[in-house]
Parts: structure tokens; sequence; C-alpha cells
């Protein structure tokens, strides 16, 4: 089978209300753009049912790959085993709550032509799908972030993103890396740019993830401040080895 152009990496928990909406919604934008591409759903131990509907729906949908982590690790688990079984030369992330919209993929796919890395942001759309006292927070926790890490990217909390898929082969995995993957990915020297996304209101499930857990990301952003002042950048100049053979033992 020959390896899809772009592939779409998505952590779903607890989904089921969105997940046949997703899958119609980004397979005809995709059809549309004319992609050659998969779509990879990692389930987080899904209690809902999530997990039983993704298996009758690759009876239907024959670009869907799925996988189940072997118990509920979060988002970052899941997103990122959906980027390791991911084949493409692109790799999109997206959540499975219908808060992104396919629709956006064009400006994704057209910026990476210039780029390594595509950020989507909200900062101008965040007050059309997220509560007040949501956006408040959402926009206080980049600003500090922001100055704390020298980080020109407006909206870390967006995982609606594009990357080459080397940019995330050196990335390392910790619990929540998914909030600091842009800025991890440009310390090593790629290209990220943003682009403007909408931001849809939830319509089936529930949020996962509470205003008061975003909290836990204030240690990962010191964590990554450090890296940041400690990590080298290098890169072999020349290699050479020798042309005589092994002595015979």
């Amino acid at each position: 089978m020959s390896e899809p152009k772009v592939s779409f990496a998505i952590p779903c928990y607890n989904e089921r209300d969105n997940l046949e909406a997703l899958l119609e919604r980004l397979e005809a934008e995709a059809d549309r753009l004319g992609l050659d591409y998969e779509i990879v759903i990692t389930d987080d131990c899904s209690t809902d049912g999530s997990w039983e509907l993704l298996c009758r729906l690759l009876e239907t949908h024959p670009r869907l790959v799925i996988q189940r982590l072997n118990r509920n690790s979060g988002e970052s688990a899941a997103s990122f085993a959906a980027i390791r079984a991911a084949r493409g030369e692109i790799i999109v992330t997206m959540d499975a709550d219908l808060q992104n919209d396919p629709r956006d993929l064009e400006k994704f796919l057209a910026a990476i032509e210039h780029a390594d890395c595509v950020c989507g942001t909200r900062k101008q759309t965040r007050k059309e799908g997220d509560s007040w006292i949501k956006h408040v927070i959402s926009r206080a926790a980049n600003w500090v972030r922001s100055r704390v890490l020298d980080d020109p990217i407006s909206d870390a909390g967006c995982t609606y993103r594009a990357f080459r898929r080397e940019c995330l082969q050196d990335i390392p995995f910790f619990k929540g890396v998914h909030r600091f993957l842009p800025i991890l990915i440009h310390m090593q020297g790629y290209r990220v740019v943003e682009v403007p996304v909408a931001n849809r209101p939830r319509l089936g499930g529930k949020s996962k993830y509470g205003i008061f857990d975003r909290f836990d990301a204030i240690i990962d952003m010191l964590a990554v401040r450090w890296m940041k002042r400690r990590m080298i950048r290098f890169s072999v100049a020349e290699q050479k080895r020798a042309s005589a053979p092994l002595p015979s033992s």
C-alpha cells in the first residue's frame, strides 16, 4: 500500500456523538481538495462506546485507521500515538469534537508550502465557540506563556496544526507535550507560522478538560523554558571512516 500524502492524527475520548459527522466532514473536504490521505484515530479508552462505533465505521470508511490505548493515558499520549501511526509526509492534528472546521484545511496546506509547521489560531474567533470564562482564561494563559517562553504563537491551546513529519522525529514525549509542540519544533530550527481558524461550538459530548486543568501546564511550561535555555543545536559538518579493511581475527 502506497503511503498517503496527508495523515490526519486525531485523539478521541468519549466522542461517540461526534465521530460520524467528523469523518463525513473531513472526508468531504479532503476529497474536494483532491488529497491522498488517511485518517488515524486513537481512542483513549473511551467509556461511551466510541471504540465500538469506530470499529463499525471501518466498514464504510476505507481511509480510516483506528487504534486503542491499553489504558486511559490523556490527550498527549493519544495524540502522539496517532502521530506515530501516521504515514503521511504532512501530518494534520485536530480534535474529535467538531470544534475544528475541516474547511480550514486549505489554509494549512497553502501555508505549509512555505513553512514546516502551521498552527491554527482562534485569537479572533474564540468567542464563537467558547464560554466567556474559558475565553478570558485562555487569553490570560497565552499571555503568560508567551512572556515566560518568549514564544510568538498566539494560541498554544489550539491543537489544529499541520507539520512536516520530519519536524516531529526528535520531539521528546511527556504528559502535556501537545501544548508545546510549536515551540519545541521552533527550538529545532524549523519554520513555524500561524493561520486563523474557526472555533465552532461543541454540539455533542462534553469538554474533557476543565479550566483548572490548565494549571497543570505551569510545571510543563517551566520545564520547556529550562529546555529552551539549555538546548544546543548542532549538526555534523564532516564525517570520515577508515578505508582499510579490518584485521582478520
